[in-house]
């Protein structure tokens, strides 16, 4: 956990905040469900715990089974949850109580969890708003349904005003406090750079022909384990990069691949890294895949360049398109103005998803409270092209946003198959050519951005080799080393 100081800070911030969206008296509370545990085959035999973020940001106490509230009229604060009893403790071994944990983030009252039925139904008869954020667990969905009288989809749904709906007050307080990170969140995501940039280089250096790719995957995510939470998300390690979210890690490492890593680490306070690199199995790019390989890398760089406060990063994403047109412009995949092609979203065809995401509590940073809420601000508009449309963070850039800067090329044969046939390119693409690209898979390359006063700088200690030349030469390093060893 942080310093006490920060949760309540925290919390009295969310507190001014809601003060705004009604009258005093009018505020009503602030309920707040942690998650519990689930059983994966039977009760006593669970799946990995993993606490919720927004519970985690304004409480930060990392055990199944609390909730909160916060009475937003009166300020009084209260944490629900049960005390071990001697059950437990056989099985767990002595445990701090409720209320000495709560009194850790400056909590003063506690009640067992049962009695949140009560508070809630009290607060319900007295016709007080009952405000929660969306629920991604099911048992959360339950618990809200029960707790509100209403319908899983009632809970689900995000709405401003009265009704036992989430509220869209209270989620759009948490998003504009935990899009903007405080000093000792940015500290913990270098934290989480740093496991994460050590588990990609370990993965690179274990690129060996011949072997499963599986035994890779086992490796980088030791390093995870070993002092960290684990993965912030489900390993991506494929030579099909076409695939964009390729999770099968089965099949034998062949010469003259291309193997995308896509993969991050979750540290002991939870925070997340999401860094992806390209590597050619073979240790050499083939001129082909260097030419491809380069378009990205450049991509990846100009974003980042131009990134700092008060751009918008749905403009970064554009003035990224265009240089990948520009790029397969020159080798004759795609022809014509490259305005014509920005404007009509070519980039799509090659590049389905948008430049990047939040990053924070999680490696998709809130996005289980409304993706539009999060990533765009309230004069934007989402487009509906591919690609651009997929944008998931489009904001004004201010200091402390933390986004990620993911440029890919993919050459998706049923993608491109669909476009011919229904002209959707307005002849801009070289369908001919590309049938020669059918095998080449995919490339992306991610780094993790944080916006400062002045400009932006990139999370962790140590960047991952991504020009072709540097790549290659640390792929040669770490042979020499593999044979010296045989």
């Amino acid at each position: 956990m942080f310093s006490k100081d920060v949760y309540i800070r925290r919390r009295e911030t969310l507190l001014e905040k809601m003060a705004a969206t009604a009258p005093q008296g009018k505020r009503g509370i602030a309920l707040f469900i942690g998650n519990v545990e689930a059983p994966a085959q039977y009760k006593d035999n669970c799946y990995k715990w993993r606490q919720d973020s927004s519970w985690l940001y304004y409480f930060g106490l990392d055990d199944p089974q609390y909730a909160a509230i916060l009475d937003l009229d009166s300020g009084e604060q209260t944490i629900f949850a049960d005390d071990v009893d001697i059950d437990d403790i056989v099985w767990m071994g002595p445990q701090q109580s409720v209320a000495s944990k709560a009194a850790q983030v400056g909590v003063p009252h506690t009640a067992p969890y049962g009695d949140l039925d009560e508070a809630v139904a009290k607060a319900i008869s007295q016709g007080r708003r009952i405000h929660f954020l969306p629920p991604s667990r099911y048992f959360n969905t339950m618990k809200l349904s029960t707790l509100t009288r209403s319908t899983f989809d009632e809970v689900s749904t995000v709405k401003s005003g009265e009704g036992h709906h989430a509220s869209e007050e209270l989620v759009k307080a948490v998003i504009s406090m935990r899009l903007i990170k405080e000093p000792c969140e940015i500290e913990a995501l270098d934290d989480a750079g740093a496991l994460g940039q050590e588990m990609h280089s370990v993965a690179r250096d274990s690129i060996e022909l011949g072997i499963i790719e599986q035994e890779i995957v086992g490796k980088m995510e030791a390093i995870t384990l070993s002092r960290g939470w684990g993965v912030s998300f489900p390993t991506i390690l494929t030579q099909h990069g076409e695939t964009l979210h390729n999770h099968l890690h089965d099949k034998i490492i062949e010469p003259g691949k291309l193997m995308v890593i896509d993969a991050g680490a979750e540290n002991n306070m939870h925070y997340a890294s999401d860094f992806t690199r390209t590597y050619p199995t073979s240790g050499k790019f083939s001129p082909k895949q260097r030419d491809v390989y380069q378009i990205v890398c450049d991509c990846n760089e100009l974003a980042f360049s131009l990134t700092r406060p008060g751009i918008t990063y749905r403009d970064v994403h554009i003035a990224s398109s265009r240089k990948m047109l520009e790029g397969l412009s020159a080798l004759g995949l795609v022809k014509g103005d490259l305005d014509e092609m920005v404007s009509l979203g070519i980039a799509g065809l090659f590049q389905p998803h948008g430049l990047g995401h939040n990053m924070g509590l999680d490696v998709h940073d809130m996005e289980d409270l409304g993706e539009n809420f999060v990533g765009y601000d309230p004069d934007q508009t989402r487009a509906h092209q591919l690609g651009l449309g997929n944008l998931r963070m489009a904001r004004r850039l201010v200091p402390g946003h933390v986004v990620t800067d993911e440029p890919g090329i993919y050459f998706i044969p049923a993608l491109i198959a669909q476009w011919k046939e229904s002209g959707k390119d307005c002849g801009h693409v070289n369908y001919a050519l590309l049938e020669k690209y059918y095998d080449f898979g995919g490339i992306r390359l991610e780094d993790d951005v944080l916006v400062t006063e002045d400009g932006a700088r990139r999370t962790g200690p140590n960047r991952l080799p991504i020009q072709p030349d540097d790549v290659e030469a640390a792929m040669a390093l770490a042979k020499e080393k593999r044979l010296s060893r045989k």
